[in-house]
């Protein structure tokens, strides 16, 4: 019994052995193919990503056997206001300037004004003393005095006469009336003497009426001297001939200053003076500009010195071209009012000569010339390279009309026109539409513009 029991316990021993022998050997094998599967995964994934490689690689290889489009720089055509302009430089001028002289020599007396003054139209700059001056104008008004009195004299002279003709003429008509109603009663001898008598008085009548207008005369004569001198004597006080600015002072107080009409070498001003609140811009305009050049033209004029603009008008020119440098001398009127601008300041003026608000436009760069032809190369829908003649119209320095040939947003070749060939395939490189500057703001009432 007991070695039943033994072998039975020995045999249960046995059988646990081998079940578990048999699930470690099961363990082993699911670890076993686990790691191969994780291998085979490894190396599939491996092998895609080497094939994907390899594709890329070829994908490149193609794409760099592949020709290259050029790139090409492109700009929209546009419309906008186009302008046919030039510009030129100039130097203010004072509207009016002048060496303010005397008419009449003397001393200064006095002078009222000084460098920078600002004076009126009329306004009194300087007085002189000149006395020889004074005395003659003494000796004119005497004489006038002598002249009145000569004339009542004679007045009186004549009112003698008068009253002595009437008397020997009244004796003489009582006479001739007695002898022809009693003859013989009035000897011959007596109505003659009466009758000379009357004709004598009626001549003193008509000596006494010329010395009268002698008299008359004569006060004419001392009223001119005593105007001449008279105005002469004014021109002793020195006036402004138009409101302005002394811009130098050649006198003092005391200095002898000759006339006016003097020879320049002799002759000293006083003063200078200028009108600024009006200034005159010169530029010479070139030959070619002349024809399109018309008065009262509106023009900007910048001065670089104050970077600000001001309004000017085309007011005068020479008509006439010179014959050094083939230019015509033209004045531009600049108001002034607040004395900003003072004479020898540089200015640039913009003279408009031709004018297109809505004009076809594209940079002066997209045109090329071939002979006394114009052409331009255009993009296609399929970015091929077009020839197109073209006719121009306006011309600035930046830009050029475009009368026919192109339409608006048609895409241009902006530069470097002879690295493309006709039909090629490029990519474009856009820029931006052209804009063109509009017309400058208007200018307020000073001439400045805002």
């Amino acid at each position: 019994m007991a070695l039943t029991a033994a072998f039975s316990e020995s045999g249960i021993n046995i059988g646990r052995n081998r079940f578990a022998l048999g699930m470690s050997y099961k363990n082993m094998t699911l670890q076993r193919r686990h790691k191969v599967i994780g291998v085979s995964a490894g190396l599939a994934l491996l092998v895609a990503a080497l094939l994907l490689l390899h594709s890329l690689r070829d994908a490149d290889s193609k794409k760099a056997d592949e020709p290259a489009h050029q790139i090409a720089p492109v700009v929209f055509v546009a419309r906008g206001p186009i302008e046919n302009t030039v510009t030129l430089t100039g130097e203010f001028r004072p509207f009016q300037q002048v060496d303010v002289h005397a008419k009449v020599a003397g001393y200064i007396r006095h002078i009222f004004v000084d460098v920078g003054d600002k004076v009126r139209a009329g306004q009194e700059l300087a007085i002189l003393e000149v006395p020889e001056l004074n005395a003659q104008v003494l000796g004119a008004q005497a004489d006038m005095r002598r002249g009145k009195d000569a004339i009542r004299r004679a007045q009186s002279e004549i009112e003698r006469a008068e009253s002595t003709h009437q008397a020997y003429h009244a004796a003489y008509t009582r006479l001739k009336q007695a002898s022809a109603e009693r003859p013989g009663l009035v000897a011959e001898q007596e109505l003659d003497d009466s009758l000379a008598k009357d004709k004598e008085t009626d001549a003193q009548i008509n000596s006494a009426r010329a010395a009268l207008a002698e008299s008359q005369n004569q006060l004419g004569m001392a009223q001119a001297t005593l105007d001449r001198l008279s105005a002469l004597q004014a021109y002793s006080h020195i006036t402004a001939p138009f409101a302005g600015v002394i811009t130098k002072r050649y006198a003092d107080t005391g200095a002898l200053i000759s006339a006016g009409t003097s020879s320049e070498t002799q002759s000293q001003p006083v003063v200078q003076l200028a009108e600024w609140s009006l200034l005159r811009l010169v530029i010479p305009v070139p030959e070619s500009a002349v024809p399109l050049l018309h008065l009262g033209s509106v023009v900007q004029v910048h001065v670089v010195d104050l970077n600000r603009d001001f309004q000017g008008r085309v007011s005068r020119f020479a008509d006439a071209l010179s014959d050094e440098t083939r230019t015509m001398h033209t004045e531009i009127d600049v108001e002034n009012p607040q004395n900003t601008l003072t004479e020898g300041m540089y200015a640039e003026v913009k003279l408009v000569l031709h004018g297109q608000m809505n004009a076809l436009t594209v940079p002066v760069q997209a045109i090329v010339q071939e002979g006394s032809e114009h052409y331009v190369l255009v993009l296609d829908n399929q970015d091929r390279v077009q020839k197109r003649d073209v006719e121009l119209g306006n011309q600035t320095s930046n830009t050029v009309e475009i009368i026919r040939g192109l339409s608006e947003h048609d895409r241009v070749i902006r530069a470097g026109q002879a690295e493309y060939q006709i039909g090629e395939v490029v990519s474009p490189d856009f820029e931006p539409k052209l804009e063109q500057k509009s017309a400058p703001p208007n200018a307020d009432e000073t001439g400045e513009r805002k």
